[in-house]
């Protein structure tokens, strides 16, 4: 009986990849605070700030995707191939945020830049709630 109810539950995310995750989340939504911030003011330092937040959120993104991929060939559950999902896409959208980024200030932030850094900070969020919710399966490494 006690088996069963420890093969149930999930337990937590590995202690690397819990300290990796809270990295994107920060990262990608300073990016967004300081995309709002630089359409509030139109000063360039905002969109230099947040080309430089979501570059870090990529970097630290990256090791993310690679364990995830693992807990997904690992599990092979819904649960894990839902977070692999979210977090692929997060760090495609990252990436094409932070090409967006890449233009002059004038050009980089606008309505493309405003939404790519909403969307990645909305799946950075999304994907951390999965990861942390401890459910009735163990799925996530």
């Amino acid at each position: 009986m006690t088996e069963t109810l420890s093969r149930l539950y999930l337990r937590p995310l590995h202690p690397l990849h819990s300290i990796l995750l809270a990295f994107p989340i920060a990262l990608f939504s300073t990016g967004l605070a300081s995309d709002i911030a630089f359409l509030n003011t139109s000063e360039m330092q905002w969109s230099n700030f947040a080309s430089w937040a979501i570059a870090g959120a990529l970097v630290f993104s990256a090791p993310i995707v690679a364990l995830a991929a693992l807990g997904l060939v690992w599990h092979r559950r819904p649960r894990a191939m839902l977070y692999f999902g979210l977090i692929a896409v997060m760090w495609i959208a990252g990436m094409i945020n932070a090409f967006q980024h890449s233009h002059d200030a004038w050009s980089s932030v606008g309505t493309l830049g405003l939404l790519l850094s909403i969307l990645t900070t909305v799946l950075a969020l999304v994907a951390s709630w999965i990861a942390f919710s401890y459910g009735r399966s163990r799925e996530i490494v």
